[in-house]
């Protein structure tokens, strides 16, 4: 069993492709419970007819939304070890140190903090086909 740690960018490439989940039963997504409002505004960024079409497939996607003390204070410390003004990206590099096996994501800078701080990362490819 896979746990997979996903940034706003892999669900909404999720979504998009029409997957509800990892193409193996084994395997779980998990996130911090900002995902949920991150994707939300990149859906909102889009033309409206499709974000509004995008909506209903994410309230599908099957992923564990995580934000509990032990997330939020591990994401307050790796924003200060990253040197970050923002702790918000870090809630992710949290998720996947502490519940997740692989973090996916495409985004480079939180490549190269989960670099940094020594978080395994895998490319969407791995999820989006």
């Amino acid at each position: 069993m896979t746990r997979y740690a996903i940034d706003a960018q892999v669900a909404v490439r999720l979504i998009r492709a029409g997957l509800r989940a990892p193409s193996s039963a084994d395997d779980t997504l998990v996130g911090p419970a900002v995902l949920r409002s991150d994707v939300l505004a990149a859906l909102y960024a889009l033309p409206e007819d499709q974000g509004r079409a995008l909506l209903d497939p994410l309230a599908a996607l099957r992923i564990r939304l995580l934000g509990d003390r032990v997330s939020r204070a591990t994401a307050w410390r790796l924003a200060r070890e990253l040197g970050w003004s923002d702790p918000r990206p870090a809630e992710y590099l949290a998720v996947a140190r502490l519940q997740a096996d692989v973090l996916v994501t495409a985004d480079p800078a939180v490549l190269a903090a989960a670099e940094a701080v020594r978080i395994p990362t895998t490319d969407p490819a791995a999820l989006v086909p």
